[in-house]
């Protein structure tokens, strides 16, 4: 534990209450002055309310040096207990002025890069058109966040997720095909078995697949493991969409992301009655006593609409 002096005379509740939610400000946006922005104040009068926080409570709770910020053990501890301490206070608010089934307030929500683009853009619209007092922050990474530390209030991940510590509701799953620019077969006829693309040239999205693929029969359950060579590796899906466009080598796809590829001919189905194993889409978020309203509402809509979105870009591709 990182003390301080003890603890000076304690401001009032509600004055405290006032100095969290400048904490909290301060941690999600990631400094004091952006804070002081989002606050519609000053970056001293921001200092000012962290160092009374911190005295009251006789703890450090941020290390500040000219360039960086980074949150002490206690300062996690203060920004999670913070940041539920105010959501239940914003629930209380709701249920008081009978507002429980209209969520306000700002959802930081962390999405892959592709799949955040393109395929969850419309859901994330719906949930805004049937929530106008709430705001987004739509942020892409291709990773689990640290939820205190970024500020966080939910993830949805492609793959599968380990961690003990978060909430995983399963969304959907995603099919994964091989694919090729007709190109990379110069003259010989579509590969039918996975046992004829041994040789071809691939490309790798490291995120799943380096040196080896698992493809299944899609009526028969079998299985085959094949070794590959990739001539590129990536971890972004949109660049291997576009070295594969390009005639760079074979690579396997979710399906959504080729479907308008397939069906214009840019690319060929290789193998077609096989596929690689489907990647979960997960919707995650910290264990907690309380959620606010707009992350429990937010949680229904992506339930509602990830399925539906998913299974309409599987359809297109059929």
């Amino acid at each position: 534990m990182t003390a301080l002096a003890p603890p000076s005379s304690s401001p009032s509740s509600l004055d405290r209450i006032a100095l969290m939610q400048t904490f909290v400000k301060i941690v999600e946006a990631g400094s004091l002055s952006a804070a002081a922005t989002l606050l519609g104040t000053t970056q001293p009068t921001v200092s000012r309310r962290l160092q009374a926080l911190e005295r009251s409570l006789g703890l450090l709770l941020l290390q500040r040096s000219t360039h960086t910020m980074k949150l002490t053990e206690d300062g996690e501890r203060c920004f999670e207990r913070a940041k539920a301490l105010l959501a239940n206070l914003e629930a209380f608010d709701a249920d008081m002025r009978g507002d429980r089934d209209q969520p306000d307030g700002t959802l930081r929500v962390v999405v892959p890069h592709a799949f955040g683009q393109q395929q969850l853009v419309g859901p994330l619209a719906d949930y805004l058109r049937r929530y106008p007092r709430v705001s987004v922050e739509w942020l892409l990474h291709d990773r689990q966040p640290n939820f205190i530390a970024d500020g966080v209030d939910c993830a949805i991940l492609v793959g599968a997720v380990a961690d003990p510590a978060v909430v995983a509701i399963r969304l959907t799953e995603v099919p994964r095909i091989v694919a090729a620019a007709p190109s990379v077969l110069g003259r010989a006829a579509p590969p039918a078995h996975p046992s004829d693309l041994a040789d071809l040239p691939w490309l790798a999205l490291r995120t799943y697949y380096r040196d080896s693929i698992t493809l299944t029969h899609s009526s028969g359950g079998e299985r085959i493991d094949l070794a590959i060579h990739p001539r590129m590796s990536t971890d972004s899906l949109y660049a291997l969409r576009s070295a594969a466009l390009m005639g760079l080598g074979v690579c396997v796809s979710s399906s959504w992301l080729v479907a308008d590829d397939l069906a214009q001919g840019r690319l060929l189905h290789l193998a077609p009655s096989w596929q690689a194993d489907p990647l979960p889409v997960h919707l995650v978020y910290p264990h907690a006593r309380f959620y606010a309203a707009r992350l429990r509402r937010f949680v229904e809509a992506m339930r509602e609409s990830v399925p539906a979105v998913v299974d309409g870009a599987a359809g297109r591709r059929g």
